[in-house]
């Protein structure tokens, strides 16, 4: 059960989307953010003042002023909340459930409102089956390699103890890939096609060229 979610019922059937190319949010993963942009404030402002929920997406082409909507997001709750003193919000948003991205809602509000159609992603309501495991050696491997090219690094003892889903998923939004990498791993349809698909991301990037510049990660 996904913040309190027992059936794709349960969510409301339209939301308010943040557009936001690169960032990946997953169900149970969390997914800090700076909001400081007036109308993404003013969203933020209506949504706690009813059920807290927030969908993620990327864009998929359009204009720079009215960008196309990608076909899937993830809805999240807003579960951490502050404003500063310059009048930001920090807030987390906890991956509920993936949605696809159905009608966008002629409104007067500043954000954009789609209706969210949930019923393929209903298995994200549920807890993950540690029970199926998956190739966990082949991806380490690859994130060793994938790192070293990188210059960065992370605790291998919690990489090769932490529960599967943690893992990979804790991986695919916090690694610095491309957006339409983030968007296929967003749309695997489990947690086995995300491995795979993370394994496969991980490799291509450590086979590049030697000469290429490290991005700077922070």
């Amino acid at each position: 059960m996904a913040q309190g979610y027992v059936h794709v019922s349960d969510l409301p059937q339209v939301i308010p989307v943040f557009p936001l190319d690169g960032a990946l949010l997953l169900p149970r993963g969390q997914l800090p953010l700076n909001i400081f942009e007036p109308r993404y404030l003013n969203m933020i402002d209506d949504v706690m003042a009813g059920d807290r929920i927030v969908g993620m997406i990327q864009t998929v082409g359009g204009t720079r002023a009215r960008p196309l909507l990608a076909p899937v997001g993830c809805a999240g709750r807003v579960t951490s909340y502050a404003e500063t003193s310059d009048g930001r919000y920090l807030i987390t948003l906890t991956g509920v459930i993936r949605f696809h991205t159905g009608d966008e809602l002629p409104t007067r509000t500043p954000y954009r409102q789609v209706r969210a159609d949930y019923s393929a992603f209903a298995a994200d309501l549920e807890a993950p089956d540690e029970a199926l495991d998956f190739a966990r050696d082949p991806m380490l491997d690859a994130l060793r390699a994938y790192l070293h090219r990188h210059q960065l690094d992370v605790d291998w003892e919690t990489a090769r103890e932490a529960p599967q889903e943690a893992l990979v998923n804790s991986l695919s939004m916090a690694l610095p890939f491309e957006a339409g990498a983030k968007q296929a791993l967003l749309e695997a349809p489990d947690l086995a096609a995300r491995a795979r698909t993370l394994t496969a991301l991980l490799a291509i990037d450590a086979a590049g060229h030697d000469d290429e510049t490290p991005p700077s990660v922070q």
